[in-house]
């Protein structure tokens, strides 16, 4: 099981961006805490106090959207263990097929690199003829003490992320309509017809995401794939 946590802060408790002009947009009304729980484990807790990450809801939900394509895009059974592999120790050969690789294996992984301390979280789908259609999620902890894997079916991944998309829009839905009848904070501004217009664009991003093709060279991955790890003797 895998799940999209989040909370939003009260309008009035944000800080407007701006100094002397303040002011308030789609994304900075995002401000909240979130986590990904896996299996009753949770993935952005700190362990020390047991707390989630305070930031922008939208950056976690962007990032998500934006791996989701090469998450579900199937990895063939003669680079599975490519893929599942910890390649933090590369040293890359100066070869196009190389970058090819390695840029394919990045992408099946969250960007956190923005947070302190966060996890390195990594997806990837699997299929067979038998019909078992998963997806592996793994992490690493930055302290190694809550390292993991999850795997479950593909439709259920792909549940999750819906279900984080749809709670998240209709909680910045019922944001965005209080505050078309209310108005902004005093002395903060926020332009309504775009925060309205953005509402509506970012409704569409799932959908723009699952349609999203990856057009893989599976050629130059696994041409890569055999510098990057050579097979091991016969």
């Amino acid at each position: 099981m895998i799940r999209f946590r989040f909370g939003l802060t009260p309008v009035h408790d944000i800080q407007p961006w701006g100094g002397d002009t303040p002011s308030l947009s789609w994304f900075s009304l995002t401000d909240g805490w979130y986590d990904i729980e896996a299996d009753g484990r949770h993935l952005f807790r700190h362990p020390a106090d047991g707390t989630s990450v305070d930031y922008y809801v939208v950056r976690l939900w962007e990032d998500v959207l934006d791996a989701l394509p090469q998450a579900l895009e199937p990895v063939p059974a003669d680079l599975v263990a490519f893929m599942a592999g910890d390649h933090t120790q590369w040293l890359p050969a100066d070869r196009p097929d190389t970058e090819v690789a390695a840029t394919w294996y990045g992408q099946h992984a969250l960007d956190t690199g923005y947070l302190r301390s966060a996890p390195h979280i990594r997806w990837w789908r699997t299929t067979a003829e038998a019909g078992d259609d998963l997806v592996t999620v793994t992490w690493t902890e930055a302290q190694d003490v809550d390292d993991g894997r999850v795997i479950l079916p593909t439709p259920d991944f792909v549940a999750a992320v819906t279900a984080f998309h749809h709670d998240l829009l209709a909680a910045m839905e019922e944001r965005v309509t209080a505050l078309e009848a209310t108005g902004p904070p005093p002395g903060v501004h926020i332009d309504l017809p775009h925060l309205r217009h953005e509402q509506q664009d970012r409704a569409t991003w799932l959908a723009r995401a699952l349609e999203r093709p990856c057009e893989t060279d599976w050629a130059a991955v696994r041409a890569g794939a055999r510098l990057l790890v050579p097979p091991p003797p016969p």
